[in-house]
């Protein structure tokens, strides 16, 4: 029998060896922090680069963007108006995310949920604030069943969702430039528009979204409503049942069949969210009066669509990060309209938003093949 002071105990019984092993949070924090640092850094470099190519100053650049969005008074405020749509889009993003669907057909829910509004807003009677509140429940439906009807086809027909709300946005965008050519559905008299305007009757004063003004800004109180309905989504995805159910099923379907989770049910009930997120959104923008003149035009989503998909995406599906992305795309869009004095295309903001949301989502993916990397190797060395 071997002596006890000469058996050795292996280092993968050692207590010190897996501490010495595994990566403290610390270490693993700030590595992440500097990772998203140097992305950041990198991507505002490019966007510099590509100013001074076009024969601008990347500081004017940078100096007319925080004055539109930011420093400028009363700038702020119309930013909050741009951020609540997108703000809105994100949130039902976030939804069909977590059961596993891929919903890129925003634009076209929000088009279908803004003409239900625009529809019911000029044509029913009775007092404004009833009119307004009946408008947005419209508004919120048409956004659901266009994407409910891709989630009926993805569990009844087994057609991939990714290609039907992709497809159905470009249809419902035809439907309402339709619309806007027949004054029986959303086209306003000729009296109320100049020749060949393809614009929608505006809203009455007594039913768009009343405004709040604060130290000099003035905002739509549909922003309150956007930062309301994040905690709930939160509430609702993170800290309750329903939302266990719609991890499980992002996660692994078959487990969640097993456990009881009709995946039938909870998919469509979160593409039907998603939907309705993206029509209130529409509804907002047109009541809000912050992305147009209370009325309907062909152009009209103005990529807010897919603004929220991008922020989702950058948000990593956390709610609280999308609401602080939100307002970084507002700013992006509203200190865009400060760029002509300075010389420069109002295009370049777009680039500079490219290059923020590639930076944004390049340390995830990193830190995903690097994990997957140690994955391998490790199960390597086992065999």
């Amino acid at each position: 029998m071997a002596d006890i002071g000469q058996l050795e105990i292996p280092d993968t019984e050692r207590p010190d060896a897996a501490s010495a092993r595994k990566p403290s949070r610390a270490g693993t924090t700030t590595e992440v922090i500097v990772l998203y640092v140097v992305c950041l850094f990198v991507a505002l470099a490019l966007a510099a680069i590509c100013v001074s190519a076009t024969g601008g100053s990347w500081s004017n650049v940078y100096s007319a963007m925080l004055d539109g969005s930011i420093r400028k008074p009363g700038r702020w405020g119309l930013t909050l108006g741009v951020s609540a749509p997108i703000l809105l889009v994100a949130l039902g993003t976030i939804v069909n995310s977590r059961a596993g669907l891929v919903n890129i057909g925003q634009e076209g829910q929000l088009a279908i949920g803004a003409s239900c509004s625009a529809y019911v807003g000029v044509r029913l009677a009775g007092p404004g604030p009833f009119v307004l509140v009946i408008a947005m429940i419209f508004g919120i439906i048409g956004g659901a069943i266009w994407a409910g009807i891709a989630g009926a086809l993805r569990y009844y027909r087994n057609v991939p969702e990714v290609l039907t709300t992709l497809l159905m946005g470009t249809v419902a965008l035809n439907l309402m430039g339709w619309g806007l050519r027949n004054t029986s559905v959303l086209l306003a008299p000729a009296a109320e528009r100049a020749n060949r305007n393809q614009v929608s009757e505006p809203l009455a004063a007594d039913t768009r979204i009343p405004r709040l003004t604060l130290f000099g800004n003035n905002f739509p109180v549909s922003v309150l409503l956007a930062v309301a309905l994040a905690v709930l989504v939160w509430l609702v995805v993170d800290r309750s049942v329903v939302g266990f159910r719609l991890r499980m099923l992002g996660s692994n379907s078959r487990t969640a069949h097993r456990s009881g989770v009709n995946e039938r049910r909870y998919g469509i009930g979160a593409m039907l969210v998603s939907g309705s997120f993206a029509g209130l959104a529409g509804g907002v923008m047109l009541a809000g009066g912050d992305l147009g003149d209370y009325q309907l035009v062909v152009d009209f989503g103005a990529g807010i669509g897919f603004a929220g998909l991008l922020v989702a995406l950058v948000a990593r599906q956390r709610v609280f990060v999308a609401i602080f992305v939100s307002f970084i795309f507002g700013c992006m869009r509203t200190g865009s309209s400060f760029l002509r004095a300075t010389g420069v295309s109002g295009r370049i903001a777009d680039v500079v938003q490219g290059l923020l949301v590639l930076a944004l989502l390049l340390p995830p993916a990193i830190l995903y093949i690097r994990q997957r990397r140690r994955a391998l190797s490790m199960t390597s060395t086992r065999v």
